[in-house]
């Protein structure tokens, strides 16, 4: 599937995925992955800088599902399909040019692998929130920036 000019936005400014796969004996596993962008238009990708438990839940089962979501606004994706693993070789190393194109300065020391997600589906993600007609973007959004503002003495 196609990721959309938004959906490739959202990843671009977000960077910030929640990777969700499945254990061998079938329980989930959540992990916030910091690497998260964008591979092409039809990949994600994330680096793998402190992921085993993810790592070895995709050799027993590559189905994964990635989220991102702005926090401002309550929207983003949902991206489902498959994860191929690259731990050398052409694919590891375009991953960390993607990387250090995006201005990371993590050394490949630090990458264990390259983890490519083939989007199959993708659906959007919308807070609740937005179900009041009287709900703006422009109006969560500055909620939530006073909230974060109160939280985080740096950001005022």
């Amino acid at each position: 599937m196609k990721l959309s000019e938004d959906m490739r936005r959202v990843v671009l400014e977000q960077r910030l995925g929640f990777v969700a796969t499945v254990t061998p004996d079938g329980r989930p596993n959540l992990s916030p992955k910091g690497t998260t962008t964008v591979w092409d238009d039809e990949h994600l990708m994330f680096a793998d800088i402190a992921s085993p438990g993810t790592v070895a839940n995709l050799a027993s089962n590559p189905n994964i599902e990635v989220n991102v979501v702005d926090p401002i606004v309550r929207k983003g994706y949902r991206f489902k399909g498959t994860a191929t693993v690259h731990t050398d070789g052409n694919a590891y190393e375009r991953g960390m040019e993607i990387l250090r194109e995006l201005g990371s300065t993590i050394g490949r020391d630090r990458v264990r692998s390259i983890v490519v997600m083939e989007v199959t589906s993708a659906a959007p993600i919308f807070s609740p929130a937005y179900d009041d007609p009287a709900t703006t973007e422009d109006g969560l959004a500055e909620r939530w920036l006073r909230h974060h503002s109160e939280l985080h003495p740096a950001l005022r």
